[in-house]
């Protein structure tokens, strides 16, 4: 827990204290300059699946130069070891110790051999090689190979230049450091959505993941097609021109614009310029075309967009490269000036031509879109009163009821624990009470719900204002206009391991799959796990969360305790520690493709209530000490 009004211990600050570290060392002692956070593998954007990225952006750099169009990826999900072939013309060898340990070594800084790469700064492999407990590299080169293995990022062994009959290419092999990632786990799903984006980015670039063949031959129109949840009011609009590339349509039930944004094949997960250059240009163009003269917001409500560009040495706001920070197609020359395209200028004027066209010649797309946003505007004026009041009485509930307890840290901040910020929704001020008494201050933040939360199912979005417990969970969020101002990274639904616990679950997820989607669809969503035994002797205390769990710990324990924690508030401050700390287990609320998010919400959530008796009267199973359970 950090203090930030405490002032410096002094301490002697001499010659000792001036310390060198190695590359690999540096790396190791501060791996969230490298990678962002480390994690267990349970979010998407934890450390274990940046070291993959990296691996992959070199063999996607050979392909996108004309070399190799097949990548192999395979994980051992036992052994945790992570196995990466491509077939392009393999680190040369002379130099392929360097190559994956020494920082600032390799040949992105050569925009000649390079043009538009996402690795651009000697980092990503050094990374890799120095977080795993044990990595291997081999390049093939004409008929030669050689390999190096390394350990925690020191080399252990060499075996020189060796003929060898192989394809030519790169094999990347590591287990990630679980002295660095503790007990970390790969999320198939996690990988899976990485390794479509690589194939719905490179036209003419097969992977196979665990020997599945994935390949993408429209691009983005694919990406959009079998990643949008429902069907777009119109066909998809599909532009390719140069360097740019994008795929769109409207789609209802959305609250703001959403896009899958990609630089140089990066997946750009927190937009930037480029998605800027979109939004603005997008609304410039068909306001133009409507000649209605409404708010940028209302033209983009429920656009759904995928979006791609290439540019020359990008510059990324940090290593992770998960948002652009780059003005201009290419990097300023030497005196400082850029001739190089706009990239507003670049994507308006794309735009101009090709959606503007577009329209004309599609009536009938053109009349959906109008639609779309004449809907839009009817909405924004019916809210925009509610919200006003909304938001006052938001202020005021939150200050008299104190339903948040905030953090100092947040995921909009520019703070290197930026990824850490966590906000518990949690029922009840007993939950609440033992959570925010145990807390991280610096980062976790704690929501409490009154009792159970309204089913939104049937409801509108003005109603969602008029509800005073909605409307203070959505402004705690800060997503009412989408997710660029979302404050915190992590939104953990915290209920008990009860019927009740569940429901509230339920609702909670409702509410966000029907008015909140992208805050699911991009991975911020989790759902706690606590134990739900505790046993113990004088000796120890081993915490279950599972019946399986609780029959081995009471094998192992003499004169054992047995504590069923029936609900959050039971669990001592002291004891949560354990549970929100590092170590802390959380489950990723995942969309798969092809979930049917307005099938599932209508059976669980509608008033079909015989057909919804029938399914759990068919899906009751009996125990053997006659309790009645849900299956």
């Amino acid at each position: 827990m950090e203090d930030y009004n405490v002032a410096p211990v002094a301490s002697d600050y001499n010659d000792d204290s001036i310390v060198h570290l190695e590359d690999m060392e540096h790396i190791r002692l501060r791996p969230g300059m490298y990678i962002g956070k480390l994690g267990d593998g349970s979010s998407h954007d934890d450390g274990i699946y940046v070291l993959i990225k990296e691996v992959i952006d070199n063999s996607i750099d050979e392909f996108t130069s004309g070399y190799g169009k097949r990548i192999n990826v395979k994980i051992d999900f036992g052994e945790r070891r992570v196995s990466i072939r491509d077939f392009g013309r393999g680190i040369p060898l002379g130099k392929i110790v360097e190559a994956v340990s020494k920082l600032n070594t390799g040949a992105k800084y050569d925009s000649k051999v390079f043009q538009k790469s996402v690795g651009l700064n000697g980092v990503g492999t050094k990374a890799v090689n120095a977080l795993s407990s044990y990595f291997k590299v081999t390049a093939v080169r004409d008929g030669q190979c050689r390999t190096a293995e390394f350990a925690e990022g020191r080399l252990t062994s060499d075996s020189g230049i060796v003929p060898s009959s192989e394809e030519n290419g790169t094999l990347v092999e590591f287990i990630p450091d679980n002295k660095l990632f503790g007990n970390y786990h790969f999320v198939n799903e996690y990988v899976e959505r990485r390794i479509w984006n690589y194939a719905y980015l490179n036209k003419g670039l097969t992977l196979y993941y665990n020997d599945r063949r994935y390949y993408s031959k429209n691009g983005l129109l694919d990406l959009l097609e079998h990643n949008m949840d429902g069907e777009g009011l119109y066909p998809i609009v599909h532009i390719k021109d140069g360097d740019f590339e994008c795929a769109f349509t409207h789609v209802n039930g959305q609250n703001s614009d959403y896009y899958y944004s990609f630089v140089n094949g990066q997946h750009t997960t927190e937009g930037g310029t480029h998605q800027s250059a979109f939004r603005e240009a997008f609304a410039r163009v068909t306001r133009d075309f409507f000649k209605k003269d409404y708010e940028p917001a209302v033209f983009r409500q429920g656009l759904v967009c995928a979006l791609c560009v290439r540019i020359q040495e990008p510059v990324f706001e940090a290593q992770t490269k998960t948002k652009l920070g780059s003005t201009h197609l290419a990097p300023n020359n030497a005196d400082g000036t850029n001739d190089s395209p706009f990239l507003k200028t670049y994507v308006l004027d794309i735009l101009k031509r090709h959606l503007d066209n577009y329209l004309h010649i599609n009536a009938a797309t053109a009349e959906a879109m109008l639609q779309k946003i004449n809907q839009n505007e009817k909405e924004r004026k019916e809210i925009a009163g509610i919200k006003k009041v909304a938001r006052e009485s938001s202020k005021k509930a939150s200050l008299n009821n104190r339903k948040l307890r905030d953090c100092h840290v947040h995921y909009n901040s520019n703070h290197a624990r930026r990824l850490e910020t966590t906000i518990f929704i949690t029922e009840g001020d007993s939950a609440s009470g033992s959570i925010t008494k145990s807390r991280d201050v610096a980062t976790q933040a704690v929501f409490s719900l009154r009792g159970k939360p309204k089913n939104t199912y049937s409801i509108s979005k003005v109603d969602v204002y008029k509800n005073e417990e909605l409307n203070l969970l959505h402004n705690a969020l800060d997503i009412d206009d989408g997710m660029d101002n979302l404050r915190y990274n992590n939104v953990v639904i915290a209920t008990d391991a009860d019927v009740d616990g569940m429901h509230i679950r339920l609702l909670l997820l409702t509410f966000f799959l029907r008015f909140y989607p992208d805050l699911i669809r991009t991975g911020h969503v989790y759902i706690l796990q606590t134990p739900l035994f505790r046993v113990r002797n004088k000796q120890k205390t081993t915490y279950c969360y599972t019946d399986d769990e609780r029959i081995e710990a009471i094998r192992n324990t003499s004169n054992a305790e047995i504590t069923r924690f029936k609900g959050l508030g039971e669990i001592s401050p002291d004891e949560f520690k354990n549970f929100i700390g590092k170590d802390m287990r959380l489950d990723p609320v995942l969309l798969h493709k092809d979930f049917d998010t307005k099938g599932v919400l209508s059976f669980y959530m509608g008033e079909n209530t015989i057909e919804r008796r029938e399914f759990i009267m068919d899906n009751l199973r009996v125990e053997d000490d006659e309790s009645i359970v849900v299956a």
